[in-house]
């Protein structure tokens, strides 16, 4: 974002944000590469048969399994685009994991949820504190928060759980559920249109039919948290102010914006939003905290949001292929890995003509090989081992910021050291 230049752009809500290093993808186009995507993975089930990659069922566990990645992502928008890189992402998590349980057994799940919010935000007040006010190194910083926040939760979780019914020195009792919703009609008319297995349609129908069928009061909120976050950062003074922490703060601090107290907001919230992504695993999720529910969803998190060029809708997709990707181990994973294996070889494939035609020829034919590769792994075999099933998210998660990390632009200012008057 380039620094505004008067006092009146700092403190009036503005339309303009830095673009990205490259041209950015309008959302008519978006739409038109989710809507291809959609109808090539419908022509991959109708070749391999494999009904269970988009029906109701899958994209419903799909739906749950991206929900935390989805708030840990927002929490590192937060943090990064008022300049703070939050590595502590998973620490904060693994708080809003325990101090969600711990008071949602005791007093009720909706309590759970607000001190699991908390328990996140006090992960992210202590962020702030070491690197705002102390000026320590971020990744130090986070990293030292995840490893203060796993030997914390294990110190606490035998005090508070042992001897409790159902309890352990890893596991919390259980806690009452905060219910869940589907629209009636609805969801039981999506649903047997996704039976009928007509080429697309069906794939839509089970989409959507994954959105309003058994889905937790909680998975609405952190929905919700998608646009709300894009419209306070992008069409309010206080998102603009914010922002332009990230990008110039010497400039925002000329201007008048109180930088430090910008920051400590924007960590704080992340640690929260992060927090509540703990309270998902915890409470919805699983209605228990158990000793690495996490399993590193908080680094996945990261990973939806560079993967989303730090931006809310960007980072909603991005969650939503790696939530989907996780949903493979769960339901029919050998089978559906396998044909989305053909999956992507096509893609690949449609790669390199698309390299061709824009005359990167070594890049183009580096993607066809890889992609013939890909295509002779499915072909020479009926199903994949099970390694490769649980590893498949963390595959997809690095192999999608590997061809994505050419069009990203992180905010100017992010992770660099800021001091209180350093421009004068």
């Amino acid at each position: 974002m380039t620094a505004p230049t008067t006092a009146t752009d700092v403190n009036q809500p503005s339309l303009e944000h830095a673009p990205p290093a490259g041209r950015r993808m309008s959302w008519p186009v978006l739409c038109l590469v989710i809507a291809g995507a959609l109808a090539l993975t419908s022509l991959v089930r109708l070749i391999t048969g494999a009904d269970g990659i988009t029906n109701v069922s899958q994209m419903s566990t799909a739906l749950q399994l991206a929900v935390p990645i989805g708030l840990a992502g927002l929490g590192g928008l937060w943090a990064e685009r008022a300049g703070v890189v939050n590595i502590g992402l998973e620490g904060m998590m693994i708080l809003g994991t325990w101090f969600g349980a711990w008071a949602g057994f005791q007093w009720g799940p909706w309590t759970g949820v607000l001190v699991g919010l908390i328990g996140g935000a006090l992960g992210g007040l202590l962020h702030a504190i070491v690197t705002v006010t102390f000026n320590v190194n971020h990744i130090v910083s986070g990293v030292a928060i995840n490893i203060l926040a796993l030997g914390a939760t294990r110190y606490l979780a035998p005090l508070a759980f042992e001897g409790r019914s159902g309890g352990s020195a890893k596991q919390s009792p259980a806690v009452d559920s905060l219910g869940h919703f589907t629209v009636p009609g609805l969801s039981d008319g999506l649903s047997d249109l996704n039976d009928k297995g007509w080429f697309f349609v069906s794939d839509i129908a089970g989409l959507l039919g994954g959105l309003v069928t058994n889905v937790s009061w909680l998975t609405l909120i952190a929905v919700a948290l998608v646009p709300a976050t894009w419209w306070i950062l992008w069409r309010t003074a206080f998102g603009l102010r914010l922002r332009s922490c990230g990008e110039n703060p010497i400039a925002a601090e000329s201007l008048g914006v109180n930088v430090y107290k910008y920051k400590y907001l924007a960590v704080i919230i992340s640690g929260a939003l992060a927090g509540l992504g703990g309270v998902f695993l915890s409470i919805v999720a699983n209605p228990f905290y158990l000793e690495g529910q996490t399993s590193g969803r908080g680094y996945i998190g990261l990973a939806a949001m560079i993967f989303g060029n730090w931006m809310p809708g960007g980072l909603a997709i991005g969650a939503g292929l790696f939530g989907y990707t996780d949903s493979l181990n769960l339901r029919g994973g050998s089978a559906n890995v396998h044909a989305l294996l053909l999956l992507g070889a096509l893609l690949l494939v449609i790669g390199a003509i698309w390299l061709a035609v824009r005359r990167k020829y070594v890049n183009a034919v580096i993607t066809l090989v890889v992609g013939a590769l890909v295509f002779a792994w499915y072909a020479g075999t009926n199903e994949v081992p099970n390694q490769v099933v649980s590893a498949t998210p963390y595959v997809i998660t690095l192999v999608v910021l590997a061809l994505s990390a050419q069009r990203l632009r992180m905010p100017k200012a992010d992770g660099m050291p800021y001091r209180k008057g350093q421009g004068k």
